[in-house]
């Protein structure tokens, strides 16, 4: 699933290629990736509004719209968000038939003659046309982003939690927007081992682990994210991030620090990379 390096990375992308563009055309070919409104509403509201702003938090995608409406999307596991420029350029906008994207479930045509396809192999991303995207069930139960909290933030919300580390980062009520990849690249570099309970980290471990969490996700996002299933960013291109990898899909590989293999464990129902040398427990 994209986390918050990919789905910011697409946010930026999106807000350079397509903010105050119009959508002339919506064509849904798959209506069950829209949750909200009825799909022939849903495409009625949105035909002739302006993108005027892209947001994100956690791992959702917010366009704000010209009538105050906004346009959310959940990417999920398989979700992606691509552009492309048909043949006909803007032609398409007089034509009787649109160019169609076979693996896309949902695209809207812009004044620019560029479309924007929503692609989903499985079917688990989610698109909704809301009032207030605040008022989501889901967003309100979401933690803090992590570039708005400060170490003694970060510190005193793990104090209270007897939960191990690693499946405490993945709780998006606790911190908004971290996955499994990045969790395991944010652990290896604060040298924690994944299954200690976060109150058990000292003072001087908290700090470390505030500051790699923010060195990774930040580095992450400017190299456009990781892409090591489905993410791929607008244009289709795969991010750039993975080629920084110390741990995450290494299981038997050497540690690029002590040499010992990397060691793959199950945790909370999730596949969890360590080296067990340098994370000791």
């Amino acid at each position: 699933m994209p986390e918050l390096p990919e789905v910011e990375t697409i946010k930026n992308d999106l807000q350079k290629t397509i903010s105050g563009r119009r959508i002339i055309r919506v064509l849904i070919q798959d209506s069950r990736v829209i949750r909200q409104p009825a799909p022939a509403e849903f495409k009625r509201s949105l035909e002739g509004l302006c993108i005027k702003h892209i947001l994100r938090r956690g791992k959702l995608l917010i366009l704000e719209l010209s009538n105050g409406e906004f346009l959310t999307v959940h990417l999920k596991l398989t979700g992606q968000l691509v552009l492309r420029k048909p043949r006909l350029g803007k032609k398409w906008l007089s034509a009787a038939a649109p160019t169609v994207n076979a693996a896309s479930r949902l695209s809207f045509y812009l004044d620019s003659g560029i479309i924007l396809d929503f692609n989903d192999q499985r079917l688990f991303g989610e698109l909704r046309l809301v009032d207030d995207w605040q008022k989501l069930s889901f967003i309100r139960k979401l933690g803090p982003e992590p570039f708005d909290l400060t170490p003694g933030d970060f510190k005193a919300r793990l104090l209270k939690r007897k939960t191990a580390i690693k499946p405490l980062l993945l709780d998006q009520s606790f911190i908004a927007g971290i996955g499994n990849i990045y969790a395991a690249e944010i652990l290896f570099r604060a040298k924690i081992n994944p299954q200690r309970s976060a109150q058990s980290l000292d003072n001087g471990e908290s700090i470390v682990l505030y500051k790699e969490m923010l060195k990774v996700l930040k580095k992450a996002i400017k190299y456009g994210g990781s892409s090591v299933d489905d993410y791929v960013r607008v244009f289709g291109q795969n991010g750039d991030y993975a080629r920084f990898h110390q741990v995450y899909g290494r299981e038997g590989k050497p540690c690029f620090v002590c040499s010992k293999p990397i060691l793959r464990i199950s945790q909370g129902g999730r596949g969890t990379y360590l080296c067990a040398k340098c994370q000791p427990f």
